[in-house]
């Protein structure tokens, strides 16, 4: 029996992200803050239900369809390994993989560069369900220390108060990394006005 593949957004059957998905998820726009953290779309419509879709309903397939917007949308071509911001143990025990290693390897793949776990998150709660406040402290990290002169790109899902990337590019310039980028493959600071995702029929 052949296994039919369903969109990661919508869930209708067809290839990995359907052509109403794709189109509305073009329209969504890229986001930087003010301190160069870069997310390819606004939490929000498609963005949303692909990030959703690969936390919490297994679907891995998003992660390789964030990355190639992100790779798209952001000018990442000029680093040289990708790492990522590690979520909790406990998160990563209970979903079976962390999300933003499986989008940071896609984004790797993408780039034609090597994925390395360069950090690693002291024991804490995991940020989702924090208030805005607690969010801002961010989690702590210690860094691995790579081959010196190269460009780190560090990648996570969602960037809300940007502390996790901020916390994680302290750790990785402490460990002698002169170059850091930050990028996430959406971001829930600026909210986007786009309609919520519509089923697709037929």
């Amino acid at each position: 029996m052949l296994l039919s593949s369903r969109c990661a957004a919508c869930a209708c059957p067809g290839p990995v992200l359907c052509h109403r998905c794709r189109f509305s998820l073009a329209s969504l726009a890229a986001k930087r803050s003010p301190d160069g953290i870069a997310a390819a779309f606004a939490f929000d419509g498609v963005a949303r239900e692909l990030i959703v879709a690969l936390k919490f309903r297994q679907a891995r397939s998003a992660a390789g369809v964030l990355a190639e917007f992100m790779v798209r949308r952001l000018g990442l071509d000029h680093v040289d390994v990708v790492t990522w911001a590690p979520t909790s143990a406990r998160r990563v025990r209970g979903r079976g993989y962390d999300q933003a290693e499986v989008i940071a390897r896609a984004v790797a793949r993408q780039l034609g560069v090597p994925c390395r776990r360069l950090l690693y998150r002291a024991h804490g709660a995991p940020q989702t369900g924090k208030s805005r406040s607690d969010r801002l402290v961010g989690p702590s990290f210690r860094a691995r220390t790579p081959r010196r002169g190269l460009a780190v790109l560090v990648v996570d899902d969602v960037v809300t108060t940007g502390a996790t990337l901020r916390t994680a590019a302290q750790a990785l310039r402490a460990a002698g990394v002169a170059h850091v980028e930050l990028a996430a493959a959406t971001s829930a600071q600026l909210r986007h006005t786009a309609p919520r995702t519509r089923k697709c029929v037929g």
